[in-house]
């Protein structure tokens, strides 16, 4: 991706999250200067912050994903029990854009449509070895409700709907009819390592550095 096409997607999206009265923390709106400081650390080791992603496939708006993610705790506090277990993201997947096939071996996560069009979720139930089990039935949470559908089937999620998934689920995920704003409140995040694709595609985006950045992606770090 183009670093101009980035700076124009961050702006994009922050007008859309302040659309439905949701706003984004001090630290979204740092320089580069300010989030190679010494004082933002803990933001960076963290992987606080924006995070745009076309799965390295250069097709943004066929298959990626607006992410910000508000707060983390670390694997280390996992591995006690105690402490920052937690983590928080807003995201955008607008409408028919694709975020592909893909499941976490550690996290679980609760995907909420804050707003905007229906979040369409494609599910798979993981077979013995972690690999996509093409026939077994997968039942998840959905709002306190078991809803439970066929392998490959899908849940659509209206505004205020969630879905709960637990590690090992695979998931695929998308908005229909229009734009659609999602939460994702989850065990602590780690991105660099806890996400497994179906197709051999990567997390981060490739970025070609046309102009300079107006704010820093977590990649960047």
């Amino acid at each position: 991706m183009k670093r101009s096409d980035i700076n124009s997607i961050l702006a994009e999206g922050d007008a859309f999250i302040r659309s439905f009265g949701h706003i984004l923390p001090p630290f979204a709106y740092w320089s580069p200067d300010e989030m190679r400081a010494p004082g933002a650390a803990l933001i960076r080791e963290r992987g606080l912050g924006w995070d745009i992603t076309d799965y390295g496939d250069g097709r943004f708006d066929e298959m990626g994903l607006f992410l910000f993610t508000t707060r983390n705790g670390t694997p280390a506090d996992l591995k006690t029990g105690r402490g920052m277990l937690y983590a928080e993201k807003i995201m955008i997947t607008r409408r028919n854009q694709l975020s592909p096939m893909h499941r976490h071996d550690l996290k679980a996560e609760d995907i909420i449509n804050r707003g905007g069009g229906d979040l369409v979720i494609e599910l798979f139930a993981p077979d013995a070895a972690g690999g996509i089990d093409e026939t077994a039935p997968v039942t998840v949470p959905c709002d306190g409700v078991m809803r439970t559908v066929e392998a490959g089937g899908r849940i659509a999620l209206r505004p205020g709907e969630s879905v709960t998934l637990m590690p090992g689920v695979w998931h695929a995920f998308w908005a229909e009819g229009q734009d659609c704003l999602v939460g994702e409140v989850s065990t602590v995040n780690d991105d660099r390592t806890d996400n497994v694709f179906r197709e051999p595609i990567g997390r981060f985006s490739k970025i070609a550095e046309d102009v300079a950045p107006d704010h820093l992606l977590v990649s960047d770090y």
